[in-house]
């Protein structure tokens, strides 16, 4: 039957999209993974994700500080930005959970913080003034590889790069602890990407 094509049609579309999208996104975290920032800047910005998970501190969370601190700790960055709201799960507040574990890394440097953003978006908007505040002109944005591309759309469309010398740097992403994560982690960015499109933020 003509209208079984159809459906069957209007329901593979967006999934071979979605699919498509997965590959690319595989290949740009290869590339992020891979690049290093060129340059030293006044700040390391790091993006939120959830704080913890199975009430141990969230690995995919912590690697992005990790990541920050170690381009600290070979002058690529002066101070560092944490970035990220309250959790639904469990109410932390993501930045706080960044800056408690920079500090007991043993990190002593600049930690501003920023408590409020529940979103990439929101992430770049409200961190930029307090980098305006402080003086900023350069900043390294730091986050999971397979995020970054989503991350310098944004960044792009809302002139965060406009106003400040953006340098990107992406932390791993094997940091899920089981396979339904990782493949979750995986499916939820491209999803991300096709909201944020449809909301116009790009």
């Amino acid at each position: 039957m003509a209208w079984r094509r159809l459906a069957w049609t209007a329901l593979a579309a967006p999934l071979l999209g979605v699919a498509a999208l997965m590959l690319f996104l595989g290949h740009e975290q290869g590339l992020a993974t891979a690049r290093s920032p060129e340059r030293p800047a006044q700040f390391a910005l790091v993006l939120g994700n959830r704080a913890y998970v199975d009430g141990q501190p969230n690995p995919c969370l912590t690697s992005r500080v990790d990541h920050a601190l170690a381009l600290a700790r070979a002058g690529q960055a002066q101070g560092l930005l944490m970035s990220g709201g309250e959790d639904d799960e469990d109410g932390r507040i993501e930045a706080e959970v960044m800056a408690r574990h920079a500090r007991a890394s043993g990190y002593a440097g600049v930690v501003l913080l920023e408590r409020s953003a529940n979103s990439t978006r929101e992430n770049l908007l409200l961190s930029r003034p307090l980098l305006q505040a402080a003086g900023a002109r350069s900043v390294i944005v730091v986050s999971d590889a397979r995020h970054l591309w989503r991350v310098r759309l944004l960044a792009r469309a809302s002139g965060f790069e406009r106003d400040f010398d953006v340098q990107y740097a992406g932390s791993r992403t094997d940091c899920a602890r089981s396979a339904w994560r990782h493949w979750r982690a995986a499916l939820r960015e491209p999803l991300a990407v096709v909201n944020n499109a449809l909301h116009g933020y790009f």
